[in-house]
């Protein structure tokens, strides 16, 4: 009780676990908000969405994959990235067709106009390396430090395999 009658209940080293600015799920899931609202100007201006953005980088490290295989390296269900490919394809980035060798495969592929937005889009680094007032060492031990942390999760809910 305290001076005044009213019962306190004393926190427990649990409730402070509770706590929101506690919790590194939710650090991550806001620092993710931080960013989209760094890069979506910029991408606004490029005529793209964050997941979108994504997709690009994909192809732009490795041009012609299948769809599968874009799905696998962003963690994403195929069903969940088919609205985006058709999306990035109906304004010119990339460009769907089936595989010769195994027609059940929808291939994937930069279109000249894809592969000029990666000239483009290498400001959305520099404007996060801005906002972030990180230097780009301690930018990259942070970004170590958390795949290690998804990885690490990843390996005991067993749902994707990491790309190496």
């Amino acid at each position: 009780m305290d001076s005044i009658g009213i019962m306190v209940r004393k926190q427990t080293a649990a409730d402070q676990a509770l706590r929101l600015d506690n919790q590194i799920c939710f650090a991550v899931y806001s620092t993710a908000h931080a960013f989209n609202r760094v890069y979506k100007p910029l991408l606004d201006r490029l005529g793209l969405t964050y997941p979108q953005y994504l997709v690009l980088n994909v192809l732009w490290a490795e041009d012609e994959q299948t769809v599968v295989s874009i799905a696998d390296r962003l963690a994403l269900e195929s069903s969940t990235l088919t609205p985006l490919l058709k999306r990035l394809e109906a304004a010119g980035h990339l460009r769907r067709t089936r595989n010769a060798k195994n027609e059940r495969q929808v291939l994937v592929a930069l279109t000249d106009q894809g592969r000029a937005l990666q000239h483009k889009a290498g400001c959305l680094s520099d404007t996060l390396l801005a906002a972030s007032t990180q230097t780009p060492a301690e930018l990259a031990a942070l970004n170590q430090n958390v795949r290690h942390l998804r990885d690490a999760i990843y390996s005991q809910i067993g749902v994707w395999d990491a790309p190496a």
